[in-house]
């Protein structure tokens, strides 16, 4: 481990244009679940599937029902940004950060202090009226019942990419862009099997590819350092 922290530091020295790629792995030291874990929230015992009910055809068919799970089991909303999302604020306030890519929705690393962050998956802390578009607050969202609805009537949806629905064009192209542009790039925190967002790195073509993560990925053969290890723990060495 020491020795893999060492090379890592003088990766981070000598490079000008890292890019952060992370998934849920990044926030639970936050005390946000996963998916796929033996802890995960896909492991959890519920009646319909939880990929069903975070689809889009289950919202629009069940509101009711998806709202109930939702509301439970992904407005996290007392969460605090660990030392990953911390370190990353820092390298980007210092010039060697570009970008974070995300697939997470918690709104975790603009919370630290992060600016360039390009959400794949949406954020919880956006909310908008289907009918005349007005926005709402995740914590206005956690504070309904039932199926929130705006004044207008609409029913309010998250700014989420649920399952079934596509990537948000302008994110896809700032994502992509900012890996192109990457002299390291450092994959955290996720199994790299949910697609699109894990097709994300083959556009990378700098000289070194870091790659943190509990369980194995697709990718450990063809990395230039692994670590094993919890992002948060491995970044706060650094």
């Amino acid at each position: 481990m020491e020795e893999k922290i060492a090379t890592l530091k003088r990766f981070v020295e000598e490079s000008g244009k890292i890019v952060f790629f992370g998934g849920a792995g990044v926030s639970t030291e936050s005390g946000i679940p996963d998916f796929r874990s033996q802890d995960g929230l896909y492991h959890l015992n519920y009646a319909v599937p939880p990929e069903t009910i975070l689809s889009g055809d289950f919202f629009h068919a069940r509101t009711e029902e998806f709202y109930r799970f939702y509301r439970d089991k992904m407005l996290c909303l007392t969460a605090q940004p660990n030392a990953a999302h911390k370190k990353l604020a820092a390298w980007e306030r210092e010039g060697k950060l570009l970008a974070v890519i995300t697939q997470n929705i918690d709104g975790l690393h603009q919370a630290a202090g992060s600016k360039s962050v390009y959400e794949l998956h949406g954020s919880v802390h956006r909310n908008r009226c289907l009918r005349c578009g007005k926005a709402f607050t995740a914590e206005e969202i956690l504070h309904t019942q039932g199926v929130p609805r705006c004044a207008c009537g609409g029913v309010v949806k998250p700014d989420v990419v649920l399952y079934g629905e596509p990537l948000g064009d302008k994110t896809v192209q700032g994502a992509v862009n900012a890996i192109a542009q990457a002299d390291m790039l450092i994959v955290a925190g996720t199994s790299l099997t949910v697609y699109p967002a894990a097709g994300f790195v083959r556009y990378f073509r700098g000289k070194r590819l870091v790659l943190i993560n509990r369980s194995a990925t697709p990718l450990d053969n063809a990395c230039d350092l692994l670590l094993r290890e919890n992002v948060g723990e491995v970044l706060s060495q650094i």
